[in-house]
């Protein structure tokens, strides 16, 4: 598990979560560069789904729906990523939080900056940015909206149709939350704050 020290480090350094206006255009287009950048495909042995590079060694932040909890510390998936497809070890896998940690090969890759809610803190009225994916003859689109305190601790709702794995972002594109279940009135999103202390609890021998 030593490969997540470095992860760890990096999320306890960042700032919290802050800025309460609406994204402006250009926040939109950040976000669309960032997700363009470090947005993956996860193959795992039960679906394929998006993941987004959370760790500059290769961890990939996505849905425990590609892989289980009985996958953890094997190869048993793949990360699509600069047109290869590497192999990964499961390193992560939660049913009860619904996400998953995958590590490609080491290597240096495009981490996405993230930020992290204050303790006591809510995201529940704060504007998050998605990129929704395109459809036919649309491309992908980045969209913003205000996250819902109405699902269960420790989650939020979101009203955009993301699937599961996607990243949402703060409106200075830093990675806050990840999209762990799809529902009729949008999608549920998992704060980075309760990633870390999955990951704490993983790392501890």
């Amino acid at each position: 598990m030593s490969r997540l020290l470095p992860l760890l480090l990096c999320l306890l350094a960042l700032p919290s979560f802050a800025g309460e206006e609406r994204p402006s255009r250009a926040d939109l287009q950040r976000v669309m560069e960032l997700h363009a950048r470090s947005v993956v495909r996860v193959r795992g042995p039960r679906q394929t789904g998006p993941g987004v590079i959370v760790g500059a060694a290769g961890q990939v932040l996505t849905s425990v729906e590609s892989v289980g909890e009985e996958f953890v510390g094997l190869n048993a998936a793949t990360v699509e990523h600069d047109g290869k497809s590497l192999p990964a070890r499961v390193v992560l896998a939660n049913a009860a939080l619904k996400v998953a940690l995958v590590a490609a090969p080491d290597g240096t890759y495009p981490a996405v900056p993230v930020r992290l809610l204050k303790e006591g803190d809510s995201l529940a009225g704060r504007w998050v940015v998605g990129v929704v994916p395109g459809t036919k003859g649309q491309p992908a689109r980045p969209v913003s909206a205000q996250a819902s305190g109405n699902a269960p601790e420790p989650f939020y709702d979101v009203p955009l149709a993301l699937p599961p794995g996607s990243p949402v972002f703060d409106a200075d594109g830093r990675l806050v939350a990840v999209v762990v279940q799809r529902h009729k009135r949008g999608c549920r999103v998992l704060p980075l704050g309760a990633v870390k202390v999955q990951l704490a609890a993983a790392d501890t021998p």
